[in-house]
């Protein structure tokens, strides 16, 4: 075997988009996925390994902005199309693309890489972690109804190209507030509103539901489409919501009314969510809503260090020596001292003994302040130097707002 990694360009596509396909045990049109990555994919962010000239991994990324605890937002990748075939397992191909790619970011100024993860295992060993929890919500509309009086402001919009003018600024709106969040590219809203065929997977067909404020400002919107179901000749319909974007609470409210008041149906799901949401406040029975299909949601892996830790907001004031365990860096680990306060942190190498030793992944993990570091280090390990040092990082990097990210890749 020789192994070739090297940055795949458009005349690679094919072969590359065959690899995916094949690892993720699909079948698609890859002349017409070639066509689409062609003109989609950033240049210069797709690498491959090449068997003799032939793709046998892939390690695919774009240029994102995720928003942080406070509210700054932070350069990313945003990682994708992460496969090596049945053939070639166990070699090193994937270690060695994610090298080059993490490499290839901070050169790029990136201080973090994003991504969801097929197989739970993978990618602890490269130095990710789940920051996020993600939930589909389930409401029985026949055992509930909403609290409070109607907001109104709810119109159907046609989902075509045109709705594009109204949904990217309610979403730059909504980002701009929610840690975790990430920037949108443009070529995603073609597909998100099923405005051509994918060559994975069908073509989205559905509703679109806008919310305006009493200004005529949109502030929210959802994404839907509705199972029909019967039972004894009696509507039983099943609304299921991809995309449910509120930037104020007045259109978190108004549209899940517009959702469980809608007639014909008796069970609404909407994905995608936080595993708590404050909607079972908002019904007049709260049991009626359940969060279902619980898990991790987006991964976190840090590239820059003491950039990504100063840019954050902390919950106190602290001063904490960090050795950070990473493959990636010089020597296999890196001594920071974290000075945090109500007007900001800075992060800086230092010759201080550590009050802590842990490995990049759990920081990570638990960055966004969604996951608890006393919680990631059971699986990553930690080693404390000083005593109650985990639970004072712990402290400071929790957030009273739980991250979300809505957007999938």
């Amino acid at each position: 075997m020789s192994l070739e990694f090297r940055i795949a360009e458009p005349d690679d596509y094919a072969g590359v988009i065959d690899v995916m396909s094949t690892a993720f045990l699909e079948r698609v049109d890859v002349t017409r996925a070639a066509e689409m990555a062609a003109r989609d994919w950033e240049p210069g962010r797709t690498w491959a390994a090449f068997d003799d000239g032939r793709p046998c991994g892939t390690f695919r990324s774009w240029a994102t902005e995720l928003t942080l605890p406070g509210l700054r937002r932070l350069p990313a990748a945003a990682v994708s199309g992460v496969t090596v075939l049945p053939t070639h397992r166990r070699r090193g191909i994937l270690t060695a693309l994610a090298a080059r790619e993490h490499a290839a970011a901070r050169e790029r100024g990136e201080a973090i890489a994003l991504l969801y993860a097929s197989e739970y295992p993978i990618y602890g060993r490269l130095g990710y972690a789940p920051a996020t929890r993600q939930a589909a919500w389930t409401v029985d509309t026949r055992r509930t109804t909403m609290r409070g009086q109607p907001a109104g402001g709810v119109e159907l919009v046609t989902p075509d190209a045109g709705a594009v003018e109204i949904l990217d600024p309610v979403f730059d709106q909504w980002r701009a507030t929610q840690p975790g969040e990430i920037r949108r590219r443009d070529a995603s809203w073609s597909r998100r509103l099923g405005l051509e065929e994918e060559p994975w997977g069908e073509r989205w067909k559905g509703f679109l539901a806008v919310r305006r404020d009493a200004a005529g400002t949109a502030d929210g919107y959802v994404l839907y489409k509705a199972e029909s179901r019967w039972v004894d000749r009696m509507p039983a319909m099943k609304v299921e919501a991809k995309e449910f974007i509120a930037a104020t609470d007045e259109a978190y409210a108004a549209l899940w009314r517009y959702l469980l008041e809608m007639d014909l149906v008796t069970t609404v799901v909407v994905d995608g969510l936080r595993e708590h949401e404050p909607l079972p406040w908002l019904l007049e029975n709260a049991r009626a809503a359940r969060a279902t299909e619980v898990g991790d949601g987006l991964w976190a892996r840090l590239l820059d260090v003491p950039r990504a830790l100063a840019e954050r907001a902390y919950a106190g004031s602290a001063r904490v020596v960090v050795e950070v365990v990473d493959a990636d860096a010089v020597g296999g680990r890196q001594r920071l001292l974290l000075e945090t306060s109500p007007d900001g942190a800075t992060c800086r190498p230092t010759d201080l003994s550590p009050d802590l030793t842990l490995p990049v992944a759990a920081l990570g993990g638990a960055y966004l302040g969604g996951t608890r570091l006393r919680d990631v280090a059971l699986a990553t390990g930690a080693d404390e130097h000083r005593s109650g040092a985990v639970l004072e990082l712990d402290a400071l990097l929790r957030t009273p707002d739980e991250p979300r990210c809505s957007t999938f890749f």
